[in-house]
C-alpha cells in the first residue's frame, strides 16, 4: 500500500478544522430546536417533532412544594364541617400516614365560594386566582404513588420515584429545543426553596447534559459569573478563541464524546447569556400597571419576590424559552407542608403566590400569550381530611387537586371527584403519568414516541403508562 496520501495527525486536524466548525454550528442550531434528521429519527421512530400541531409553545410550571391541602383550596367538603372533631376511624378506613399521628376530622378554616361563569368553587385562600377560574381546568382527582416528599417529588418531576431520571423540563428541551439561541430551553426560577430531593428534580439524568435546567436566582445576580470578569471584550474573545482551539484538538484526539460536546455547548451558551440574561432580568422597563398587577409593589416581601419570578416567567415565554418552573418562596412557615398550624402556614404561602399567579394569568391573556402558554399549578400530593395532632394535616397521596390554564386547555372545567371527605378519588383517577402525557400532547409531542435509548431499552417520561386527559382540552 502506498503511503503517499497518508497524513500526520497534525495535518489531519488542520484539514478537518472546517468540519469541526460545522459540528459547532450544529450545536448552535440545536439550541434553537434545529437538529440533524438522524437525531430526530432516533428519538421518534422516524416522525419529526412536533408529532402534530402544537397548542402550546411553552410551559410555566408553578410548583407548590410540600403539598397544598385540596380540602382547603379547590375541593370543598361540607361534611368535614358537619363532623368536625369526630373520630375518623368511625367514619372511613384510615390509611397509615407519614407520621401516623392521627387526630380528629378537621374542617377547613376557610370558606368556599363560587366564582366566574363556570361557578367553580375556590376557598378564601386564593381570592385573586378565584377571579381567573374561567381560564382554569381544575383536576380534583390526582393520585400519586408516594407519600413522602423526596420520592413524590422525583415522581412529579421525572415520572419515576427514584433519583437519576431526566426531569420533565429536560424531556421537553430534548424534544423541542429552545427558540432562542441566547437562552437555555429549560429554566428554573429559584424562589428560595429547593425541594426535597434537591437539584436532581431538575437534572438531565441520562439525557445529554445540555438539556438540564439552568437555575436563575432572584436578585441582582441571577447567575454566577453573569458579568464578564475580563477587563475588556477583546481579552474575553481571545480566551474563548483559545478554548475553541483546545476543544478542536481534544475532539480530534478522542472523537465525539457527549459530555465533552455538552460542556462545549454549555460554555458557548453561557457566553451568549452574558448579554441576554441582564436584559431579561431587568424589570425596570415594565409599566407601573404591570408591576401593580403582579404585586411587585406589595408590602409582603415574599409576594414581591414571587411576583418578580412570575413576571420573569412571562418575559422568558416571550423570548422563546420552552419550559419554565418556579419554586416556592421561603416564607416564615416554610413550604406548603403544614403538619401543624395549618391556618398560619397555608395563609402565608397563599398570600405569597396568589396575586402574582393571578397577575401572570391576566397578563398572558392580555398579551395574547395564554393561548400558546400552558400554565400548570401542582404539588407532589395532597393532605388528609383529619388532623395531624390538633391543627395540622399529614400527607395524602390518594387525592389532591391541580389546575392547568391556557395552551389548549378548556377553561372553567372541573374534572374528577373525591369522596365526601376529600380523602380518596372516586371518579376519574388521574396519575402523574397522565399529567405528563397531557403536557407533552399540548406541546405537540406524542408521549409514547419521545424516547431515549438507555440501559438497553427505549425509555420515556411516562414510563409504560399515561393517558392524555382529553376531557379538559379544547
Amino acid at each position: 500500500m502506498s503511503h503517499k496520501n497518508c497524513y500526520t495527525r497534525r495535518e489531519m486536524l488542520s484539514l478537518c478544522k472546517n468540519g469541526f466548525g460545522g459540528l459547532a454550528l450544529f450545536g448552535l442550531l440545536g439550541a434553537q430546536g434545529c437538529r440533524p434528521e438522524t437525531d430526530l429519527v432516533q428519538k421518534t421512530g422516524g416522525l419529526t417533532l412536533p408529532h402534530y400541531p402544537a397548542r402550546a409553545k411553552s410551559v410555566i410550571f408553578l410548583y407548590m412544594d410540600g403539598g397544598v391541602s385540596q380540602v382547603d383550596s379547590f375541593d370543598p367538603k361540607p361534611r368535614l364541617a358537619r363532623e368536625n372533631g369526630q373520630d375518623p376511624y368511625r367514619k372511613f378506613k384510615v390509611d397509615a400516614t407519614q407520621f401516623n399521628n392521627i387526630g380528629k376530622i378537621l374542617k377547613s378554616p376557610w370558606d368556599f365560594k363560587q366564582y366566574g361563569e363556570s361557578g367553580m368553587w375556590v376557598s378564601d385562600l386564593f381570592p385573586n386566582i378565584a377571579k381567573c377560574v374561567d381560564d382554569l381546568a381544575l383536576v380534583r382527582s390526582m393520585v400519586s404513588d408516594f407519600p413522602e416528599h423526596t420520592n413524590a417529588n422525583y415522581f412529579l418531576h421525572t415520572g419515576i420515584g427514584i433519583q437519576g431520571r431526566p426531569s420533565m423540563g429536560a424531556w421537553v428541551n430534548y424534544g423541542l429545543g429552545s427558540e432562542n439561541q441566547d437562552l437555555p430551553g429549560y429554566v428554573v426560577l429559584d424562589g428560595g426553596l429547593i425541594p426535597p430531593g434537591g437539584m436532581d428534580n431538575f437534572k438531565n439524568g441520562f439525557l445529554p447534559a445540555s438539556y438540564q435546567a439552568s437555575i436563575l436566582r432572584a436578585g441582582d445576580q441571577p447567575l454566577a459569573n453573569i458579568n464578564p470578569l475580563e477587563v475588556s471584550p477583546e481579552i474575553q474573545q481571545k480566551k474563548l478563541a483559545l478554548a475553541r482551539k483546545m476543544d478542536d484538538s481534544l475532539i480530534g484526539k478522542i472523537g465525539h464524546e457527549d459530555q465533552v460536546a455538552a460542556a462545549i455547548n454549555n460554555y458557548e451558551l453561557a457566553f451568549r447569556m452574558q448579554s441576554a440574561v441582564p436584559e431579561l432580568t431587568d424589570l425596570a422597563g415594565e409599566s407601573k400597571s404591570t408591576h401593580r398587577l403582579y404585586g411587585t409593589d406589595s408590602p409582603d416581601p415574599h409576594t414581591r419576590g414571587y411576583a418578580a419570578q412570575c413576571l420573569l416567567a412571562r418575559r422568558l415565554v416571550e423570548r422563546g424559552v420552552r419550559f419554565i418552573e418556579l419554586t416556592c418562596p421561603r416564607v416564615a412557615a416554610d413550604r406548603w407542608d403544614q403538619h401543624n398550624d395549618l391556618k398560619n402556614g397555608h395563609e402565608r404561602n397563599a398570600h405569597a403566590v396568589d396575586q402574582p399567579i393571578a397577575g401572570l394569568l391576566q397578563d398572558l391573556k392580555q398579551r395574547g400569550l395564554l393561548e400558546t402558554t400552558l400554565v400548570v399549578f401542582a404539588g407532589e400530593f395532597g393532605r388528609t381530611p383529619f388532623a395531624q395532632g390538633d391543627n395540622g394535616r399529614d400527607h395524602n397521596p390518594s387525592a389532591f387537586s391541580i389546575w392547568m390554564a391556557g395552551g389548549g386547555v378548556r377553561g372553567g372545567t372541573v374534572y374528577g371527584q373525591t369522596d365526601e371527605y376529600g380523602y380518596r378519588v372516586v371518579d376519574k383517577p388521574t396519575t402523574i403519568h397522565d399529567l405528563h402525557a397531557t403536557m407533552l400532547h399540548l406541546l405537540g409531542i406524542h408521549h409514547e414516541q419521545l424516547t431515549f435509548r438507555f440501559s438497553g431499552r427505549d425509555i420515556r417520561l411516562t414510563d409504560v403508562a399515561g393517558n392524555v386527559i382529553r376531557d379538559i382540552l379544547v
